[in-house]
């Protein structure tokens, strides 16, 4: 089934729309969720949550991109279970490891908060990934948008943890002379 006729069931109000969307995204959404909170029941939970959160929102949206709808849907999901259950003092996952990496380009987490105007600093991330070559944006979003371990994406690209840990590296200069030439300071 495609995308677009998934989407038609979510518009119709099918129930058959959320058994379509788990049988075509369900392990894509997990993955995400799981790199995120690192727990198979909190991860099922995001999961399950997607499919309602897609269901109150089509209609009135009508996503053109059915799965980066869905993967952001779970995403924001995970990363508000990862704040409760951080809250609460019971967190794991990539989050930490990730957030820290970035520090140095563009801040902790609470100083992006304080920023003025984060559509300045998402504009200058989106020029900067647009500029990279394939393969080290794809490096770079599975990293800290999808948030995945580097053994794992190493794994997927067929290269060592050192060779996807130094194109991180390399990557995040980049993007750190960037904001500092566009005068962008978190």
């Amino acid at each position: 089934m495609t995308d677009e006729a998934i989407v038609e069931l979510y518009w119709n109000r099918e129930e058959r729309a959320i058994e379509e969307s788990a049988r075509h995204y369900g392990r894509y959404c997990h993955r995400i969720a799981k790199n995120i909170l690192y727990s198979e029941e909190d991860s099922e939970e995001c999961v399950n949550d997607t499919w309602l959160r897609a269901w109150d929102s089509i209609p009135p949206h009508r996503p053109s991109l059915f799965r980066a709808f869905l993967g952001k849907l779970c995403r924001n999901l995970a990363l508000n279970r990862y704040e409760f259950l951080r809250a609460e003092k019971r967190g794991g996952g990539e989050l930490p490891l990730a957030l820290d990496e970035l520090s140095d380009c563009i801040g902790r987490a609470s100083e992006l908060e304080r920023l003025p105007d984060r559509m300045l600093l998402t504009d200058c991330l989106n020029r900067f990934l647009a500029q990279e070559e394939e393969t080290s944006r794809r490096i770079f979003l599975r990293r800290y948008w999808y948030l995945c371990p580097v053994r794992e994406i190493a794994e997927e690209l067929g290269y060592t943890e050192s060779k996807v840990k130094m194109s991180l590296l390399r990557a995040r200069k980049r993007l750190r002379t960037l904001l500092e030439k566009e005068e962008i300071t978190v």
